[in-house]
């Protein structure tokens, strides 16, 4: 798996040179003399990096890792980490914070391109932004014979659920889809935090994960709560799910992801309303997972187009009067629950 010095892509039959290089998901990371990581979402980038290092690693123990930031880099540094050593042992070079490199940095990592380092990669970490550009647009240009990882942020609920469901699947751990639904939920707004969740419920339970298994650990959690809540009321459980939201709160949890929990699953059905087609049909219509069209599906059994409307005008009062603009946001929370329950009936 040790790199060599700079090879380009070759073309196709009968066409030029191509100028790009190969762009792969976080975890098709592989060895080249240059491997760009770029993206926003800093824990792929993070979990992308440190497989490199393991696979670098396990081919060969003696591997010398260096550590370079980008921003306050001393001209040189680079050429002294890359220099072949008196036992040739192969080398790794991460750098971080090329989104804020300085002027040297840049310099010597464009001078490097044309003739890198045997047995040597150098991984470079850009979070975004136009900085260090020139460097981006070479490397992409062949430069150096090296492979872009891109992270990109996983906005979609079913970027999510497939992420975590991916973390089971390769752990040879079975979970039911319900438990894969509320981990997910539970832990939606921090994807790091999502990964140690599924890792935690990997190493902790030798059965199959199910929803109790998932209450056990995280039933405190604010967002499962908060789901636990709209799920009750949205099917017109109106008593369960204000016991539940008053549990939540005592337990902690604050009123704004409680609404947030409610939007998300009432927009989901707003989407879905009248929609005709299969559930894998309409998931790629709309971004979502087909298990979302699917509860969406059961959750408009017995709901109007004017309900949902009518809900969704007290979403928006209610996300207003909890960020403070109201005088108690535990009424306002009631009343939604209530208007809510009877499917966007009452006052």
């Amino acid at each position: 798996m040790a790199a060599r010095g700079g090879s380009r892509a070759s073309a196709s039959k009968g066409r030029a040179p191509s100028a790009v290089i190969p762009q792969l998901a976080w975890n098709q990371i592989r060895t080249a003399p240059v491997v760009l990581v770029s993206g926003p979402e800093g824990f792929l980038a993070d979990r992308s990096i440190r497989m490199l290092r393991d696979a670098l690693k396990a081919e060969d123990a003696s591997l010398e890792i260096s550590d370079i930031n980008a921003a306050d880099y001393a001209p040189g540094e680079l050429l002294t980490l890359a220099s072949p050593s008196l036992f040739g042992e192969p080398r790794l070079i991460r750098v971080e914070a090329v989104e804020k490199c300085n002027d040297a940095f840049l310099s010597d990592m464009l001078d490097y391109l044309p003739s890198t380092a045997d047995g040597t990669v150098v991984v470079l970490r850009h979070g975004g932004g136009v900085r260090g550009k020139k460097l981006l647009d070479a490397i992409r240009a062949g430069g150096g014979g090296g492979i872009e990882v891109v992270c990109t942020e996983l906005k979609k609920d079913s970027d999510k659920y497939d992420f975590a469901q991916a973390e089971f699947r390769n752990a040879g751990k079975k979970i039911t889809a319900g438990a894969l639904r509320a981990v997910t939920s539970a832990f939606a707004d921090d994807l790091a935090e999502l990964a140690a969740a599924c890792q935690q419920l990997i190493s902790d339970t030798a059965a199959e994960v199910t929803e109790a298994t998932v209450d056990k650990y995280y039933g405190g959690r604010v967002e499962t709560n908060a789901f636990h809540v709209a799920d009750a009321a949205i099917a017109g459980r109106y008593g369960e799910a204000l016991v539940t939201m008053r549990h939540a709160l005592a337990s902690g949890a604050d009123p704004v992801p409680m609404v947030a929990a409610f939007a998300s699953k009432v927009r989901t059905m707003a989407k879905l309303s009248g929609a005709r087609g299969g559930s894998g049909q309409l998931a790629q219509q709309f971004g979502l997972a087909p298990w979302q069209v699917d509860r969406a599906k059961r959750d408009l059994q017995g709901w109007t187009e004017d309900g949902l409307g009518r809900c969704i005008e007290v979403l928006a009062e209610t996300d207003a009067n909890v960020k403070g603009g109201g005088r108690d946001p535990v009424f306002a929370l009631e009343r939604m629950i209530r208007i809510v329950s009877a499917r966007g009936r009452g006052a």
